[in-house]
């Protein structure tokens, strides 16, 4: 994990909600987000209250059979991806992402190996399910790749989040 990886334990959908409204106010066209965590963890839940912090009026749902969801109602464009079913880098290139990737904000999930490239400038948010405790916490993780994440994120508000070196 990099020096500048910031994590928070997150308590329930009210706390996730907010968390994930902090980033939405940070996004801007061109920003590419890969949702990480294992089945369940809250990768979509987290992607639809970014959408609705964004203003985002339809219903957003989990792409994993149609790959990816362009939803313009927000504040700006929001692109949500579902890489799961995407082998690898090429065949993410398939999905002609970059064509849309300068207007919009873009949140993939499962994208880690496969989306990197779309962007030096990208931020990783880690979700993972405290097994210690009830299932509705969970601990996350936001790690910034490239100077302008690693700035902006340090504006993020999130209470008490920790510096986890």
């Amino acid at each position: 994990m990099s020096a500048s990886c910031r994590a928070r334990p997150v308590r329930g959908l009210a706390e996730l909600d907010a968390l994930a409204a902090g980033l939405a106010r940070l996004l801007q066209p061109g920003d590419v987000v890969l949702l990480r965590g294992p089945l369940g963890a809250g990768k979509t839940t987290f992607a639809q209250a970014v959408g609705a912090a964004l203003g985002i009026r339809e219903r957003m749902t989990s792409p994993t059979f149609v790959i990816a969801h362009v939803f313009t109602s927000g504040r700006l464009p929001l692109v949500h991806v579902d890489a799961y079913r995407i082998a690898d880098a090429l065949e993410l290139d398939d999905l002609d992402l970059d064509a849309s990737l300068d207007e919009s904000a873009t949140l993939i999930e499962w994208g880690e190996g496969k989306a990197e490239q779309l962007r030096d400038d990208y931020l990783v948010v880690d979700i993972a399910r405290d097994a210690a405790d009830d299932e509705d916490t969970r601990l996350i993780r936001f790690e910034p790749h490239g100077p302008g994440w690693t700035q902006r994120l340090a504006r993020l508000e999130i209470g008490d989040i920790e510096d986890s070196r």
